[in-house]
């Protein structure tokens, strides 16, 4: 199997620092310890896209366009697989997807889950945001995908206004304790600032939330930004792609605010929250400090962390035993916390 070569230095880690730690190079094995599946998907190269940075609006709608056309190629089998149709909606004039699965257990008839999709705040528009969204309505639900506006051609606060636009049209329609809302990185992000700002303007809170290693901190803060750089093979490190587009969506506005880092919100009265994360995930640390504040708040919540996850590896290879078992424990937590 193959070996990550981990060297950590002062000069370009973490100058915010008083102090940084030197760790000498170190080879890293692909641990023994998760799936065979799981060993390869270890074992494979970095994601070789992580180190872009476009350089103009056109080349982000590029990249967006390249990376969609190549998510939306997999769709077709994955609905097929786990017996789900799709129907294009709108909701206060937000698009929006339903994606339902063929029989809804009994149980399930009153309840839908509202989902918002990973991609930065910049990628993954239409269908191609779909995955997560598919892999629990398989599981039984009901679920509606918000096509929230990105940048970058709407920058913050586009994605939040869309999402609180949405949930306003679903409470008027259904209970808001029946209603669970997830998302996997910037959905996660999006799930937990929706309660936000659904706190902020007095409106219902749902009945119970899945935030799948939400992008909860967008600045680089945060130990796992550093400990897991060229840990994780699917981000790789924020000083690339990722960290061009928090600047992109942030267009400006301070990162420090709830609605962009909700790991910095009052967590007073939240739903009751799961949390997914792995050892390798570079935004564990975003995970780990939102469950710390959940928790010192009164929250019921629970976070689970998967040995040698990768970010949102669940999402992007959903054939791993332990994809599945994340989403299966995602769909017996809502159906436990919507049941009450």
């Amino acid at each position: 199997m193959a070996t990550v070569l981990v060297s950590v230095g002062a000069t370009d880690r973490a100058a915010a620092m008083d102090e940084t730690v030197v760790v000498p190079s170190r080879p890293l094995p692909v641990p023994k310890t998760v799936s065979p599946e799981l060993q390869r998907l270890i074992g494979s190269p970095m994601n070789p896209s992580w180190d872009q940075h476009p350089a103009s609006a056109e080349a982000w709608r590029a990249l967006v366009k390249t990376y969609a056309a190549d998510i939306e190629t997999v769709l077709p089998a994955l609905m097929a697989r786990e017996k789900v149709t799709i129907r294009a909606d709108r909701m206060n004039g937000v698009p929006v997807f339903w994606v339902e699965p063929e029989t809804v257990p009994s149980e399930n008839r009153d309840r839908i889950l509202l989902n918002f999709h990973g991609g930065a705040y910049v990628f993954a528009p239409g269908k191609a945001g779909l995955r997560d969204a598919i892999l629990l309505a398989g599981r039984g639900f009901r679920v509606l995908s918000v096509d929230y506006r990105m940048a970058p051609d709407a920058p913050y606060p586009a994605a939040i206004d869309d999402a609180e636009a949405v949930w306003k049209a679903v409470v008027a329609r259904y209970p808001a304790k029946r209603v669970g809302v997830f998302g996997s990185s910037t959905g996660g992000a999006m799930t937990l600032a929706l309660v936000v700002r659904a706190k902020a303007h007095h409106l219902p809170l749902p009945g119970a939330l899945w935030a799948g290693t939400p992008w909860a901190q967008l600045d680089k803060i945060g130990d796992s930004y550093f400990t897991n750089d060229h840990v994780d093979n699917a981000l790789v490190s924020y000083d690339g792609l990722l960290g061009a587009a928090a600047r992109l969506y942030a267009n400006g506005h301070d990162m420090a605010d709830p609605e962009l880092s909700p790991v910095n919100a009052d967590f007073a009265g939240f739903p009751p929250t799961l949390l997914t994360t792995g050892t390798r995930d570079l935004f564990l640390s975003n995970t780990i400090r939102v469950h710390r504040k959940l928790k010192q708040a009164g929250v019921v919540s629970d976070l689970n962390v998967y040995e040698g996850l990768s970010h949102g590896d669940f999402e992007r290879d959903p054939d791993l035993p332990e994809s599945r078992e994340v989403y299966g424990e995602a769909a017996a937590f809502f159906r436990q916390m919507l049941a009450r």
